[in-house]
């Protein structure tokens, strides 16, 4: 491993006072967007609760006037949260050239977009009893699809993507409070989370990296009950010929990578560590890796999406 120096993972250095004292304020906007039934409205309310000025259903053309706006009142409107959606019909379509006027601006925007599977977003509807907005005279999966051809150029470009598949609602209003809680400038976040092919890729992941390469503890008799997290199991796949020189190697690369994501302003990324079931290879890497990310100053925590799932 290198030993020069590590990058300071903060969005940006903080201004010397007689700098501040000569520069606009710079309004921080949030756009709230994602698949209608995926959580907007219980993100919405999360913001609201850490301070957020929060605007529902906003046209994409009035971006650009409230955001002057929020430079001109300054303390008095903190960050801004704006929800954007399919509701706004014709509107939707014009999102991508606000959002970039607003850039060109030097407003401090992110995108978050969320989303969920189409069997979960039907299922949701159906609870409710409620048609998708796109749906006309079709199935909520016909409503389903439309939505994710419009949003998809979003999807792809958003800043954040949270999959709410998996998630009720006080479990999302915890994720946006973790995301959203510090104040000042963005820092970068990165969540390495385990899982299992098995159960499928995540959706929200950034990075997938497949450690199936690795002997698997489940067919060691005394380590088949245990999980990645315990010692015997985190030993026995650490001492697995290839495996510390994976992981040593991989933290390198993603050196320039963590760089290059403040240097983006991304605040929040997905690193994603796959085995077959979840359990344990995939667990004792990802809490390695996370602690090595630790030890270089960048904030990641550890999370196993599959774990206790068999």
């Amino acid at each position: 491993m290198s030993s020069r120096p590590s990058p300071e993972y903060t969005a940006s250095e903080p201004a010397r006072p007689e700098e501040r004292d000569l520069e606009p304020p710079r309004p921080e906007v949030l756009i709230v967007t994602g698949m209608s039934g995926a959580g907007r409205t219980t993100t919405a309310n999360a913001l609201e609760d850490l301070g957020w000025f929060v605007v529902d259903n906003l046209p994409p053309q009035m971006l650009a006037p409230l955001s002057v706006l929020a430079a001109k009142v300054g303390s008095s409107l903190p960050r801004l949260a704006v929800v954007v959606d399919v509701r706004g019909r014709s509107f939707f379509a014009d999102l991508r050239a606000s959002l970039a006027g607003l850039r060109d601006s030097g407003v401090r925007l992110r995108v978050l977009f969320l989303d969920a599977s189409d069997e979960v977003l039907v299922r949701r509807f159906e609870s409710v009893r409620r048609p998708h907005p796109l749906q006309e005279d079709g199935r909520i999966l016909d409503g389903i699809e439309r939505e994710r051809e419009l949003v998809g150029e979003l999807r792809a470009t958003a800043d954040l993507v949270v999959d709410t598949s998996d998630l009720n609602v006080h479990q999302l209003t915890a994720k946006v409070l973790e995301i959203f809680s510090d104040e000042g400038p963005a820092r970068l976040r990165v969540t390495v989370m385990s899982f299992g092919f098995k159960y499928g890729i995540p959706v929200d992941a950034d990075h997938v990296v497949d450690v199936r390469f690795l002997p698997n503890p489940f067919w060691v008799a005394e380590l088949r009950a245990q999980t990645g997290r315990d010692a015997a199991v985190s030993a026995y796949v650490l001492g697995q010929a290839g495996a510390a020189d994976f992981i040593d190697r991989y933290v390198y690369a993603l050196e320039p990578v963590m760089a290059g994501y403040v240097r983006e302003n991304r605040a929040y990324v997905t690193i994603a560590i796959g085995c077959t079931g979840g359990k344990h290879r995939s667990v004792t890497i990802a809490e390695t890796i996370a602690e090595r990310l630790r030890d270089k100053g960048i904030n990641a925590t550890a999370d196993h999406r599959d774990l206790g799932r068999e």
